[in-house]
């Protein structure tokens, strides 16, 4: 298991730095000044000048590179030209919202899909499979910012139990914060338990068809403990990559939502510095959202070591 995990953490690294290098590439080969972009055309000369200072424009691109990789290692992600305050702090602060909700999300979608999937695959053929597709298909086809403000119209104006939008803050209390959270991760979390049913059904009923499965109830075992037991477990693999790559969705792809329920989160503040010409924060985000994904990943490739030691000899 440590040279799985050995080998692992090598090409964690390796990836990493690939990453870090297209994304300085991807904003060097950009047309324009960086700092002109962010003051304008008419500003000053002496202003564009301090301004290239400030955001390192004035060493060499290789020098800087080395500069942001060391600014990432250490959390120095240097300082927002809009906000005026370091990046790390802003990340911080909006990383309180969206990795709650992205965890209340991925948890909803995990908790509705797999339940689902099963039901559909132990009932191949029936009334409950053909609607557990039914509501994966609408699941797939309904947008989760139409299905936010139609949650925002049931229960926030008509019904009146969940606030519509806006974040009161941690310090408010921890009922009052998720309250604020339900609504958006439950728009998030729609169209993925829908791909979590189908991917559960698919996986669960070719391991239904395993010889282990007819032994198991050979042996005199429950359907449902058979199911648990024994069919779930070998099912997992393909279940466990399909969460990872949602929960970075999840992370990287709530801007619609959270602008939606005018949530303070990463999404966005991404939205903010793109369109304030933030490009020290647009990179460092960029960053943030492909590091999470590559580490996600990583998490995803020991758990399937954990899951089928199998693979660990691979």
């Amino acid at each position: 298991m440590i040279g799985y995990i050995l080998r692992r953490l090598a090409a964690l690294v390796l990836t990493l730095l690939a990453a870090a290098l297209v994304i300085f590439v991807a904003l060097e080969v950009l047309p324009g000044d960086p700092a002109a972009v962010t003051l304008g055309l008419n500003a000053a000369p002496e202003a564009l000048a301090a301004l290239r200072a400030e955001m390192g424009l004035d060493k060499p691109a290789a020098l800087r590179f080395v500069l942001w990789l060391g600014g990432l290692a250490t959390g120095d992600l240097g300082l927002s030209y809009t906000y005026r305050v370091p990046v790390a702090q802003l990340i911080a602060e909006r990383m309180a919202v969206t990795l709650p909700l992205a965890l209340m999300a991925i948890g909803l979608a995990t908790a509705i899909g797999i339940p689902l999937g099963m039901l559909a695959a132990s009932r191949r053929g029936h009334l409950a499979d053909a609607g557990v597709m039914a509501f994966a298909q609408a699941g797939l086809a309904i947008p989760n910012f139409w299905f936010g403000l139609l949650l925002v119209l049931v229960f926030a104006v008509g019904l009146g139990w969940l606030p519509a939008g806006g974040f009161p803050g941690w310090q408010a209390g921890l009922g009052t914060a998720l309250k604020a959270l339900l609504m958006p991760a439950l728009a998030l979390a729609l169209p993925q338990a829908a791909i979590i049913a189908r991917v559960t059904r698919s996986a669960m009923l070719d391991t239904l068809q395993e010889d282990f499965v007819r032994t198991a109830r050979a042996k005199g075992l429950s359907e449902g403990t058979t199911m648990r037991r024994h069919a779930l477990r070998n099912a997992l693999i393909p279940v466990v990559t399909i969460l990872g790559l949602q929960f970075s969705v999840l992370i990287a792809g709530a801007i619609i939502i959270e602008n939606v329920f005018a949530l303070p989160g990463l999404g966005r503040l991404v939205f903010q510095a793109i369109a304030q010409h933030d490009l020290i924060v647009v990179k460092d985000l960029v960053m943030l959202f492909a590091g999470l994904a590559i580490l996600i990943n990583f998490a995803v490739e020991l758990l399937y070591g954990l899951i089928d030691p199998r693979l660990r000899q691979a």
